[in-house]
């Protein structure tokens, strides 16, 4: 398994990575980190692998661009001193061209995009064993569709950068993609964005599937 024992995963990114965790950072006990796919992999990562102690802190917060995000990253991420990274973020830059069109001062470009999550990277890059970059999605199976084109715009960036910085790359659209193959996106979205819990065990999956995670693992 990837993580060894008194690692801290710490997941930044907006309300899919939030979920009504503690702010501005979740973790421990109770709900403070939250009901998203981050409580899952904490669940999973404790269940499986009980030996293993990891740190799991909840840094997303609902409504966040990449632009909000970078803004706090340095008190929300870097100080947190984690042993690894993980960024979701980039639906809210895509989502506020669609239901906010004629608000362009809070809308993110792609260009500006691609600067504010690389610029996040290079902050801790040297300081972790590993960053973990998931893509935006938005769970529309038609490929023509506006939103999923422009949603795709930005997933195709989080893979030039994971490619050009070593980053771990999770491409979540894909990830749901495959699973549309057989049931439509209602079932975990109705706005085909916030997740209910099987679509945020969706996420945590694909997460764990780059982290040598063995569901047939036994501590003996």
């Amino acid at each position: 398994m990837l993580f060894e024992d008194m690692d801290r995963i710490v997941f930044a990114g907006d309300s899919v990575t939030d979920m009504d965790s503690a702010q501005p950072v979740g973790e421990g006990l109770f709900e403070n980190v939250g009901h998203s796919y981050v409580r899952i992999v904490e669940n999973m990562l404790a269940a499986w692998y009980p030996e293993i102690k990891v740190r799991v802190t909840n840094s997303g917060i609902s409504g966040n661009t990449s632009r909000d995000l970078l803004s706090r990253f340095e008190r929300d991420v870097v100080n947190l001193k984690p042993d690894w990274v993980s960024i979701c973020i980039g639906i809210n830059d895509v989502w506020r061209q669609f239901d906010s069109p004629a608000i362009v001062d809070e809308q993110v470009m792609p260009e500006e995009y691609e600067k504010n999550v690389e610029a996040m990277i290079l902050s801790v890059k040297e300081k972790v064993k590993g960053i973990f970059l998931m893509t935006p999605y938005y769970m529309e199976p038609n490929e023509e569709d506006w939103m999923r084109k422009r949603m795709d715009e930005y997933g195709m960036i989080c893979k030039k950068l994971a490619e050009k910085h070593g980053c771990i790359f999770v491409d979540l659209q894909e990830t749901f993609n495959e699973y549309f193959q057989y049931r439509h996106s209602s079932y975990i979205a109705w706005d085909r964005i916030h997740p209910n819990q099987i679509g945020a065990t969706i996420i945590a999956k694909a997460f764990l599937s780059h982290c040598d995670f063995d569901y047939h693992y036994v501590n003996v």
